[in-house]
């Protein structure tokens, strides 16, 4: 229905904005991820949207990029899952964050969102099942990549040296997760 707006950013008030398009003002409720990432107030933005027609109003959404917009659309399509809960998930994590714990199945990660349990946390890690990787641009390589990234910083910052951290490494599964890598490398690093 309504797609794209483009204005002038009038109010900015967590998670909600009011852009101001040639006199009307569209109230959006934002992810935090959009929010951040907003001009100063009275600057010009352009925001992709989401219109929702529910029985107790009619509600716009907006998001910067095309990748955030999808990746609330696949959250809605979630089954208990509401434009408040996909808001909430889009700001706890990015879209190649969120993607990459659905592709690695990290439990985890979702739960320390907030208003995001354990079965919602299942539900979403069932029902994204390959349904953002290939849309969010984000590829399990790039992800896995940057977990092995994670990894080693939290072992360097651990106090562990590059040596011990980089053997550890090379003993962990090629697609292992963040939270899990961290954890089998200290089991690893503690026989040494």
């Amino acid at each position: 229905m309504i797609g794209r707006l483009t204005g002038l950013l009038a109010e900015k008030n967590p998670p909600q904005i009011v852009l101001d398009v040639n006199g009307v003002g569209y109230e959006l409720d934002v992810p935090m991820s959009t929010f951040y990432n907003l001009p100063a107030g009275g600057e010009k933005v352009t925001l992709l949207t989401h219109f929702a027609v529910r029985e107790d109003g009619h509600y716009l959404y907006g998001f910067l990029s095309e990748a955030e917009r999808f990746a609330f659309r696949q959250l809605l399509k979630v089954s208990g899952i509401g434009a408040r809960t996909a808001l909430s998930v889009l700001s706890g994590l990015s879209v190649g964050d969120l993607a990459a714990a659905v592709a690695q199945q990290e439990l985890g990660r979702l739960i320390k969102i907030p208003g995001i349990g354990k079965k919602t946390a299942e539900r979403l890690l069932l029902e994204l099942k390959g349904k953002l990787a290939e849309t969010t641009g984000v590829s399990l390589p790039a992800a896995v990549d940057d977990a092995k990234q994670d990894i080693s910083n939290a072992l360097l910052a651990l106090g562990y040296n590059e040596k011990e951290a980089a053997s550890a490494m090379k003993q962990l599964p090629p697609d292992i997760g963040t939270s899990d890598g961290i954890r089998q490398a200290l089991k690893l690093l503690s026989k040494v």
